[in-house]
């Protein structure tokens, strides 16, 4: 865990964390249409689980942290397809419990934050440039 040390360092692991959710929703999307012969092998979703570092109790300071990431519960789709080389005996495959349009409002949310975040140490870099600019007037 790298130490909180200032409002730079809370702004780099919020951009870590919505980074993970990003390259996770692109996993998830990436194997949307895989098949599998069963379906406890099949695809699920994942999700990172976040959890928040606190600097100093106290202090006020507090930045996420992806603790671990988690594939959720929900149950493949079964699928009559006995022409697939995955079929099962039965001639059934197992498509990715994967929800398209839930993984492109997930991207489209991390993606808002992330670009929230960057907006926000990008005016705090420039209002403390400035600030330091003040005193050589």
């Amino acid at each position: 865990m790298t130490e909180i040390r200032n409002v730079f360092d809370l702004g780099s692991r919020a951009l870590s964390a919505q980074m993970q959710r990003l390259n996770t929703t692109a996993s998830n999307l990436a194997n949307a249409s895989s098949m599998s012969g069963s379906a406890e092998t099949a695809f699920r979703a994942l999700r990172p689980v976040f959890v928040v570092d606190e600097a100093a109790p106290g202090s006020g300071l507090a930045a996420p942290r992806a603790d671990r990431i988690v594939a959720l519960d929900r149950d493949p789709a079964r699928i009559f397809r006995p022409d697939h080389p995955n079929a099962d005996a039965e001639g059934f495959v197992y498509e990715a419990a994967v929800n398209v349009e839930e993984e492109m409002v997930e991207m489209l949310e991390a993606s808002r934050s992330y670009q929230n975040t960057l907006e926000a140490m990008s005016t705090l870099r420039m209002l403390m440039t400035r600030t330091l600019s003040m005193g050589d007037r």
